[in-house]
């Protein structure tokens, strides 16, 4: 009785200690409610089964990352290696162009050669030789044809509109 007088008397107290009780009710064990002792048991194995979860979601999180990078680093490299064959093809091309166009230069020089022209105008145009019955001869005199200027070209120098301002007034006071 004495501690049930006692229990009252701290009901309203402060302190964590004496608000709490020192022991626990002991339900009936014959009720259909789980006991204290098994929600504690449960309450314990969940978090150790997370707990063993935690470092399992860790590993496949690495695993998962270390794929991603390991994709990321070749594709990478498949892009690299596709822009460097694209380039050797392009250069390829360029060498085919570049040989084109020496050979056509050197086929032009060859057509150009007056030997060639020679031959392709008589051969196709029907073109001949000048006679000396065809030549003309003209005397010119030796007169020079060039006249000498007449007009004196004067070069002035624009003033500023500050200098004409300045004029305009010492004009005016003058």
């Amino acid at each position: 009785m004495a501690y049930a007088t006692r229990r009252a008397g701290y009901q309203y107290e402060t302190s964590p200690r004496k608000l709490k009780p020192e022991y626990e009710l002991q339900k009936n064990p014959y009720s259909k409610k789980k006991s204290s002792t098994l929600k504690q048991k449960e309450k314990e194995q969940k978090p150790k089964e997370k707990r063993q979860l935690k470092p399992k979601v860790k590993v496949v999180l690495y695993v998962l990352m270390g794929f991603g990078i390991l994709f990321a680093i070749s594709y990478r490299n498949s892009l690299i290696t596709a822009s460097f064959n694209k380039k050797e093809d392009m250069k390829k091309e360029l060498s085919v162009i570049q040989k084109e166009n020496a050979q056509l230069k050197i086929s032009i020089q060859n057509s150009l050669n007056l030997a060639n022209v020679e031959k392709s105008a008589t051969a196709m145009l029907g073109m001949k030789k000048l006679d000396d019955s065809q030549k003309v001869y003209v005397n010119l005199p030796k007169k020079d044809y060039v006249e000498p200027a007449s007009e004196q070209v004067m070069v002035t120098e624009e003033k500023g509109w500050f200098q004409k301002m300045i004029e305009g007034v010492t004009s005016l006071f003058k």
